[in-house]
């Protein structure tokens, strides 16, 4: 039995992640490359998201800490 190389498109399956100034590439969870973004790169993002010292966060609603349960537990939090 012999093996035959071939070429598979991974283009779809890529994520990246900001590091540093680069853009990391991964397939699943193993690096496959980078890519550097020149000096002074600006990263635009859609509205509800923003980025802050090479993190990117999302602006989400959720319900405060005063909000009333649907159900009384006890003070362990059994239910």
């Amino acid at each position: 039995m012999t093996l035959e190389s071939k070429r598979l498109d991974v283009t779809g399956r890529i994520t990246g992640k900001l590091n540093n100034g680069e853009i990391e590439l991964y397939l699943e969870n193993n690096k496959v490359g980078k890519i550097s973004l020149p000096e002074g790169s600006q990263i635009q993002l859609e509205h509800h998201f923003e980025t802050d010292q090479q993190k990117i966060y999302q602006h989400v609603s959720v319900p405060g800490q005063d909000e009333p349960r649907y159900t009384d537990c006890d003070e362990g939090g059994w239910c």
